[in-house]
């Protein structure tokens, strides 16, 4: 026991041995090992040689020195920056880390590009008027919003504006049983003057900040004038009739232009926003592209494209604000979809099934949304998410279908009336401050100043 514990005590002291520590032990030659190898161009032999050789004999024969050689020893040793403790290198210092993108540039992209918040879409409406006397006709077009945040509705055979801005109501006109009811109405671009389509086949122009009539078309078509858009001084028309006659407001004889290709009613018109294409659907079922350098005043406007997709009546159109040949158009009871189409080549870019009527469209100006509003069962407004059309929220509170939608001139508000007599708002497009930085450039149209040649 004492010889095991004497061993065990000399292999304890010599495992504690500064020289085992320091040194590695002595292998095998046999074993392929790997070298330490110095860095030879790191190495300062001069240094290492005068440490090894010279600096030591001082400080071992601290009495053979004078202070003033001790003194001179330190200040040369500063001067040539010997006061180092490594005499070998075994490498340099490593480099310093390089950045695939400098920090500047990533800080710059980082401000430039935000991470996104998901916008809060509230879904019930933030106001509820009443709307007594809104006539329950899919075929009409009894609201809008202008330029001068005015909304303009017909309530039988009145026509009443709403101020936004203070939420006052005035009354605009009132027609007689003979020329009424109301059946659609349309601000122009100025925000100040208004056309009234009647029922009676008239179309009335008014000042709205005077209340006073200017003129009224008649001999355009032949009954009522479900549907009116404007393209500068350029009134347009649609009837029962299936007339579409283009009004230039400025001349004695306004009619300067006629479409012919519907065989019913024309419930959907609209301009694109360069003024050369104008998209009409009707009850016939059709969707048709017009263009305005192939208008002719000596006989009907041939059509540049007769889309014949759906399967009922087309009233909701809406030409997308970012991409200027794309438009959106939607059909009735029969046909329940949304379809997109390039109106350069007339294709067909897609179709989505909503489910039920679709009785109005609306793009979002500042984001790649498209809202849509419907009718049984739900009688709600659905929000797209373009080119996906992944539904991104619906919008309930009506309880009768949604016929008619108009867009606030900041593009933020949507009203919608409602065959149960009531107009909501809903602030479904985001608030203004926040629209304004996220509003899309729109995507001119290539060659839009020639006229086509075909």
């Amino acid at each position: 026991m004492d010889a095991g514990s004497v061993s065990s005590s000399a292999t304890k002291s010599q495992s504690r041995c500064p020289l085992q520590e320091q040194f590695l032990q002595r292998r095998n030659s046999r074993e392929n090992l790997d070298r330490f190898i110095p860095n030879r161009s790191a190495m300062d032999f001069d240094y290492a040689h005068y440490m090894l050789m010279e600096a030591k004999k001082g400080k071992e024969n601290p009495m053979a020195s004078s202070p003033s050689k001790e003194a001179y020893r330190k200040h040369l040793a500063e001067s040539f920056n010997m006061n180092r403790t490594r005499i070998l290198a075994f490498k340099n210092k490593p480099p310093t880390p390089m950045d695939a993108i400098p920090s500047d540039c990533s800080t710059s992209v980082q401000q430039s590009k935000p991470a996104k918040a998901r916008r809060y879409i509230p879904q019930t409406s933030e106001r509820t008027l009443d709307a007594p006397d809104l006539v329950d006709d899919y075929y009409l077009n009894l609201l809008d919003w202008g330029s001068s945040n005015v909304l303009a509705i017909a309530l039988g055979n009145t026509v009443y504006l709403w101020d936004a801005t203070d939420g006052n109501t005035s009354e605009l006109v009132t027609v007689d049983d003979e020329a009424g009811p109301v059946t659609s109405v349309k601000w122009a671009p100025d925000g100040r003057h208004i056309s009234v389509g009647l029922n009676n086949s008239d179309v009335q122009l008014w000042d709205s900040t005077s209340n006073r009539l200017l003129r009224t078309l008649k001999g355009g078509h032949q009954s009522r004038v479900g549907a009116l858009d404007w393209n500068n001084h350029i009134l347009t028309t649609g009837g029962m009739d299936g007339r579409i006659v283009n009004n230039d407001v400025r001349i004695r004889s306004p009619i300067v232009e006629t479409y012919s290709g519907h065989h019913q009613e024309v419930c959907g018109l609209k301009w694109s926003a360069s003024g050369q294409q104008l998209a009409s659907g009707g009850n016939d079922n059709l969707l048709h592209i017009w263009d305005r350098s192939m208008a002719s005043n000596n006989a009907p406007t041939q059509w540049l494209h007769r889309l014949e997709d759906h399967t009922a009546a087309v009233k909701a159109l809406a030409w997308c604000p970012f991409q200027a040949n794309l438009l959106a158009s939607g059909g009735g009871g029969g046909d329940k979809s949304i379809k997109f189409w390039n109106t350069h080549t007339g294709a067909c870019l897609n179709s989505v099934d909503t489910g039920s009527q679709v009785c109005a469209l609306l793009w979002n100006k500042n984001e790649r949304e498209l809202l849509s509003s419907h009718g049984f069962t739900q009688n709600q407004l659905t929000l797209w998410k373009y080119p996906s059309m992944v539904k991104m929220a619906e919008l309930t509170g009506h309880t009768s279908r949604v016929l008619f939608m108009a867009q606030s001139p900041d593009g933020c508000t949507v009203a919608s009336a409602a065959g149960d007599e009531t107009l909501r708002f809903w602030n479904v497009f985001g608030s203004p401050e926040v629209a304004a930085k996220a509003a899309p450039k729109a995507a001119t149209e290539p060659f839009a100043h020639l006229n086509r040649i075909r």
